[in-house]
């Protein structure tokens, strides 16, 4: 039980403290409210909105004073008491110990003290920018007013430069001079907000006019007097160029430049009236058009110099190419008689004579077109252009042709040269046959001998047909070729097997008496060898050989210098 009293006791001491400590905290926060409060009536915003004074308190000037003198008034006599009531009332709910009222009091205090400071912000920055305004507008209007004056001398000092465009222009710096008055009574009402939009305003155009001031009387200009010059001009150019001889009535250049006359004194008339930055592009345009005239006309005058120049020059050309394929037509004339032309000779030579007379013929249509006066030099220029580059290809092509044809009689002289060279290949061969003191030749031998003879033989014959058929020949020859280079090597291989049949017996003859196997096989290499069949005696007596005596056939080869075969 008494424990029970001692806890109770305990709850209520923390309780009382618990209460005491909200309490103290509540009493810091009055305090702290307090002293904000305190610091905002101390606050000299009276002598801060006294500033405005410094102005002309009339117009909007006068309103926003009166309107900040009433929300200070206000704040003094209304919203700063409250703040006294609120706070004696959180203190009294704290004596209470009623902690949720008092915060909530305190609360609402200072969302009043927090509005409280954005109002008397808010006056201080609408006074800055008051009075921020009215000094800008002050030292804008200082450099507006020589501003005027500079445009007004710069349209006076040269009013032929401008024509007719001299009474708008003048007429906007009258505009500007009734908005800087404008400015002035505006300042003059206290309306500095206006005042400053307006002086601004001002500001920009004047620096938009004086742009345009300064690039009127160059454009101007070029649309009233230099381009219509340079367009004349231009016309008169044409009209002589026509007396010369020269075509370009195709370009209809006269009924264009007469329209682009006109579009001249069109945006002249208009320019002259109001502003129209279209102008610029119109005389780029133009201008750029003029040029493209001048140098079409100046290639027109190159392409005659160059007709008149190469003309002739290719006439001269054309006929020493006739001539040349005229000694060509002779010489395949002559050529034919004895040799027989493939048929892609024959058509590259009918498609070069082809190509002199489409030359000709273009040749004369150049001609033509000149005496006629019916075609421009530009295109005359491009035909001759194209006549010379064809004309050299015909050229190329021309000598190939002479060369390829050339090559005839040299293909024949050497065809000639090498069956020569063949047939003392088969007497060479046929003489070291005779000569080798073999048993006998194999048939083998004798049948590409008389392979390779009737080959010799095939040329030979091909050689003296007419017309003369150098594929036939070339083909006849590389057959022949191949016979005999066959029998060189078979005649070749056959000496060697031989000789080397010979050494090896010789050889393997110490032992005969020592191995009668060896004499048996020996025996059969002697039989075979007389019977002509070199290679298979070879191969056994070799054998035969290298069983009694391994290694012997290599010291054997290094010793006579002759490879054996494996």
């Amino acid at each position: 039980m008494v424990a029970y009293i001692i806890g109770f006791i305990l709850i209520i001491i923390a309780l009382i403290i618990t209460g005491l400590i909200f309490r103290k905290i509540i009493y810091d926060r009055v305090d702290k409210l307090e002293a904000w409060k305190l610091d905002i009536m101390n606050r000299n915003v009276t002598a801060e909105l006294q500033r405005v004074k410094a102005l002309r308190l009339a117009g909007e000037t006068q309103e926003k004073f009166e309107s900040w003198k009433d929300n200070w008034d206000r704040i003094l006599t209304q919203e700063l008491p409250d703040i006294e009531e609120y706070l004696f009332d959180a203190e009294d709910a704290a004596d209470r110990f009623r902690v949720p009222t008092a915060n909530r009091i305190l609360e609402a205090a200072e969302k009043i003290l927090n509005d409280t400071e954005k109002v008397i912000e808010n006056m201080y920055s609408e006074l800055d920018d008051l009075l921020d305004s009215e000094k800008q507008s002050r030292k804008i209007a200082e450099e507006v007013v020589p501003h005027i004056r500079s445009l007004r001398n710069l349209l006076l000092q040269d009013l032929y430069a401008y024509g007719a465009a001299e009474a708008r222009f003048e007429e906007e710096i009258n505009k500007c001079q009734l908005k800087l008055e404008h400015f002035y009574y505006e300042t003059e009402q206290g309306n500095y907000y206006e005042a400053h939009q307006i002086i601004t305003n001002l500001q920009q155009e004047l620096n938009d006019l004086e742009e345009r001031l300064e690039t009127f009387p160059a454009i101007y200009r070029q649309c009233k007097v230099e381009l219509p010059d340079q367009i004349h001009q231009l016309k008169n150019g044409i009209e002589q160029m026509k007396a010369d001889g020269y075509q370009i009535e195709h370009h209809n250049f006269q009924k264009e430049l007469r329209d682009l006359e006109e579009q001249l004194s069109v945006y002249v008339t208009r320019i002259e009236e109001q502003d129209d930055q279209t102008v610029f592009d119109f005389v780029a345009t133009i201008d750029e058009r003029i040029s493209e005239i001048y140098h079409i006309l100046e290639e027109e005058s190159k392409a005659r110099n160059y007709v008149d120049k190469h003309l002739q020059n290719f006439e001269k050309l054309i006929e020493e190419v006739v001539d040349e394929f005229k000694l060509t037509d002779e010489e395949v004339t002559e050529l034919q008689k004895t040799y027989y032309l493939e048929g892609s000779d024959l058509e590259l030579y009918e498609n070069l004579e082809k190509w002199i007379h489409q030359l000709e013929r273009q040749h004369m249509k150049i001609k033509q077109d000149l005496a006629d006066e019916q075609q421009t030099y530009t295109a005359l220029k491009d035909e001759l252009e194209t006549n010379y580059q064809d004309l050299q290809k015909l050229k190329e092509v021309h000598q190939e042709f002479k060369e390829q044809i050339s090559t005839i009689r040299k293909d024949e002289i050497e065809a000639k040269e090498k069956i020569t060279v063949l047939k003392r290949d088969l007497f060479e061969v046929n003489r070291h046959i005779e000569k080798s003191n073999l048993p006998g030749i194999p048939s083998f031998i004798w049948n590409q001998m008389d392979d390779a003879s009737e080959k010799c033989e095939r040329v030979l014959e091909k050689l003296a047909e007419e017309p003369l058929d150098m594929g036939q020949v070339s083909h006849c020859l590389n057959e022949a070729t191949s016979s005999v280079e066959t029998l060189i090597k078979q005649t070749e291989t056959m000496m060697e097997q031989a000789y080397l049949i010979e050494r090896i017996i010789q050889y393997a003859n110490r032992y005969r008496s020592q191995y009668p196997v060896l004499s048996a096989r020996l025996s059969e290499a002697e039989k075979l060898f007389r019977e002509c069949q070199y290679e298979q005696s070879l191969e056994i007596a070799s054998e035969s050989l290298e069983e009694v005596e391994p290694g012997a056939l290599r010291r054997l080869e290094v010793k006579i210098n002759v490879k054996i075969p494996s």
